[in-house]
């Protein structure tokens, strides 16, 4: 318990720099809010010492103007604690919300610095979660903590002070009290913050189902599976509902117990109260001051276990949020720009003619948490302008290889270069501005056909989007839309087939016109002569432009200029079509499985 105690310490005070970080620009905010909030607990401490004057001057002595002036002093404070409370609130709310937004700004821009190797170990429904959920809840945490952080405690220990003021024998029943009540807040704050943590990992398992559901409801109903995703997820919300049931339960007790602990004291102050007005030692005005003073610090503890369940909360979301940021990036930028590498290679080009464009080096690479390696002691070099193959069954390592090239992934041993310079050393906006990138998944962003086009370049032209699309086999069916470029794409290109999603990624990739185009099977979803069309196109107008064609069918890579076969992360052949035939056993079986003995041979 001593040891979990301390660690929660400490965990407490990283939560408070990073709050403090992100709170260093709303500094008049986070000092005003409060300010105001404590201006309020003292026109609403002076309440009952005026009460107490109504009913001891002015109801005694059936003083109406008396009771008048106090009265319109009542109102008065209440009116200004309004103007103070609403000031209070409005200045929380800038700073929350601001700490909020440049929290999540900045959580944004860090996800998009991670690798491919940090994505898939987080996970993309926990991330989601994470930057919204978690960082609403911190955000709320920030806005109650202005608000309640110092006005609580100032209304508890001010009406400790002023009962003391009244009758100091009634007030120690508020001595004995407040330390009750603090230690039944406590005791339920602190069990409940590990259980808080668990509700909001349960919530990441049930956005990632849901996620799953929505982006696979084809795949779904394809297969009639209805009925059991509804019932994994009604399973899912089951357990999250009983982890937060638990969790409120346990909360729940707060209210009844604390009411018992004030109650209690209430009762004990009127019965000694009363003794005391019989004796004339209190008068009935006070009696009823030191009840709505125990009444304040009832509302003031209430408030304040509201505060801290919603800190509780808030420290368990930081920390998720703080797992993020304690993600590094494994990919670290070169220093390599492209002034840099364009000055090396003129110096190198009469001495080195035949420089090659891609070169891998003995790579071996493996997943994170994979303990086999997806490619091993692969070693090849392509020089400037040719068009390389890349075939192999499913999982030898295809797409792997490409994405070494973008540095997506930093290979675990050897080296690739392009144009003679490590991948490591290039500032990865350099080398990606080399690269056009066609991935498996055919992905398009919601706005018009031209503005995915400028994707690659900003200030493309409609000529250049136009040559990109005839390439691309695209300005058929872009032209036969009502709106030409104009037209609308949805979200994911959900109003699209599938083969007209993959030839406008196509299309974006050529717009910026890259020195290296990777094509990762990203003609699958066109017919065989669109196919043809869109590899004959390439070959000729992409004079000089190095292309990497990733493919499952051996028609489509037949005629590069040269063909890696991979096979279980290990490159067992790299030569032209007809010499792998006599060389390759594996090439031969996969062409032989596609295509006919006379077809192989054309």
């Amino acid at each position: 318990m001593v040891l979990y105690r301390l660690k929660f310490k400490k965990w407490e005070k990283r939560t408070l720099r990073k709050i403090i970080k992100y709170l260093k620009d709303y500094k008049k905010e986070s000092i005003i809010g409060p300010l105001f909030k404590m201006l309020e607990a003292i026109f609403e401490l002076l309440v009952p010492v005026i009460m107490a004057q109504v009913i001891d001057i002015g109801i005694k002595n059936n003083d109406h103007t008396y009771i008048y002036q106090r009265g319109f002093i009542l109102i008065l404070l209440g009116l200004i604690g309004l103007v103070c409370s609403l000031t209070a609130q409005y200045f929380a709310a800038v700073a929350s919300v601001g700490f909020g937004t440049k929290i999540r700004k900045d959580m944004f821009a860090h996800i998009n610095r991670l690798s491919y190797s940090e994505l898939d170990m987080v996970g993309t429904s926990t991330l989601i979660t994470r930057i919204t959920s978690d960082i609403n809840q911190v955000q709320s945490g920030v806005n109650m903590g202005l608000r309640l952080f110092l006005r609580s405690p100032f209304i508890v220990i001010g009406a400790l002070i002023m009962a003391f003021t009244i009758h100091v024998k009634i007030a120690l029943i508020f001595l004995l009290s407040v330390p009750i009540l603090s230690i039944i807040i406590y005791g339920i704050v602190f069990y409940c913050i590990p259980l808080y943590k668990k509700v909001q990992s349960k919530l990441d398992h049930v956005s990632q189902k849901t996620r799953e559901n929505l982006v696979g409801v084809r795949v779904i109903r394809s297969f009639s599976k209805q009925k059991t995703e509804i019932q994994e997820f009604d399973t899912l919300s089951e357990d999250l509902l009983h982890t937060q049931a638990s969790v409120g339960r346990i909360s729940a007790l707060m209210n009844p117990l604390t009411y018992i602990v004030v109650n209690i004291a209430i009762i004990a102050i009127i019965w000694y109260g009363g003794i005391e007005v019989d004796t004339g030692r209190l008068t009935q005005g006070e009696v009823i001051a030191l009840v709505n003073y125990m009444m304040q610090i009832l509302l003031a503890l209430i408030t304040m276990s509201l505060l801290m369940v919603s800190l509780t909360k808030a420290t368990a979301s930081i920390a998720r949020v703080n797992e993020v940021f304690d993600k590094t990036t494994s990919i670290i930028d070169g220093e390599e720009s492209s002034e840099d590498i364009n000055s090396s290679e003129q110096e190198e080009s009469s001495t080195n003619l035949n420089e090659c464009k891609v070169c891998f080096k003995d790579v071996t690479f493996s997943y994170e948490n994979d303990s086999d390696a997806s490619l091993s002691n692969v070693s090849f070099s392509v020089t400037e302008g040719e068009t390389i193959g890349i075939i192999g069954g499913t999982g030898a390592g295809k797409s792997t290889l490409v994405n070494l090239i973008a540095r997506f992934y930093d290979v675990s041993k050897g080296a690739v270069l392009v144009d003679g310079v490590d991948v490591k050393e290039y500032k990865l906006s350099t080398l990606r501005g080399k690269i056009g990138m066609v991935p498996q998944r055919a992905v398009l962003f919601k706005g018009s056909i031209r503005d995915n086009m400028k994707w690659g370049k900003k200030d493309a032209t409609d000529e250049e989007i136009y040559e990109a699309l005839d390439i691309a086999q695209a300005r058929e069916f872009v032209d036969s839309k009502p709106n030409g470029l104009d037209e609308e794409i949805s979200q994911g290109g959900k109003n699209l087939s599938g083969g007209q999603r993959q030839r406008l990624t196509i299309a974006r990739a050529l717009v910026k016109k890259p020195e290296i185009l990777i094509l990762d099977d990203s003609a699958s979803a066109l017919d065989y002569a669109t196919d043809a069309k869109l590899r004959k196109a390439i070959a000729t107008q992409t004079k000089g432009m190095t292309v990497f064609i990733v493919s499952q069918r051996a028609t489509t890579i037949k005629n590069a200029d040269r063909i890696v076969v991979l096979d279980d992360g290990k490159m067992v052949g790299f030569a032209k079509h007809e010499e792998l035939l006599s060389t390759c056993k594996v090439y031969k079986e996969i062409c032989l499985s596609q295509l006919s003995n006379e077809e192989v041979n054309r």
